[in-house]
């Protein structure tokens, strides 16, 4: 009976330890905040700014001209094919994107497509709607950044043409 009895204090203290441990422990990102999931099985950072390479907040500074000329020319051959700025196409317009987006869902949706269009609520959406899903052009974190830049440059200018000072 000694025997029994110190397998189940045992087993309790066992049981007490991880049940203490498991409320200990939680989910956190790299600022220490809390990484909760929500019904959908994604953080709220996920819900909000999507799912992929970024994973936290962009620090963006004033518009680089050169950079959005530069992600004027990736949107053109990259892009344009499904999407239009002021017109719904192949898939939705993007003159307004900044207005539904962060940029960081932007970024995870050019880099991180096909992930997007099966974990996100949003992009699913998409897909339901546009019936078309996006193709991942494999553009580097740099190139789609720089797509990023002449989305920003149209919505502060409302002009599709980036003009590089002479």
């Amino acid at each position: 009976m000694n025997t029994q009895l110190k397998i189940l204090s045992f087993l309790t203290i066992v049981v007490f330890s991880l049940t203490f441990a498991a409320g200990c422990g939680g989910n956190s990102n790299s600022d220490g905040q809390s990484a909760q999931t929500t019904e959908s099985g994604l953080t709220e950072f996920e819900m909000e700014n999507g799912i992929g390479p970024v994973d936290e907040k962009m620090e963006l500074s004033s518009i680089d001209p050169s950079m959005a000329k530069k992600g004027e020319k990736l949107f053109e051959t990259k892009c344009s094919a499904c999407h239009k700025m002021g017109e719904r196409y192949v898939g939705p317009a993007q003159g307004d994107l900044l207005e539904r987006r962060t940029p960081e869902f932007i970024m995870n949706m050019i880099l991180n497509p096909d992930e997007m269009v099966k974990k996100h609520p949003e992009a699913k959406k998409l897909l339901a709607q546009f019936m078309t899903p996006m193709p991942n052009q494999n553009l580097s974190r740099e190139e789609a950044r720089a797509v990023l830049e002449y989305f920003r440059y149209v919505d502060s200018t409302g002009t599709e043409q980036v003009s590089l000072p002479e």
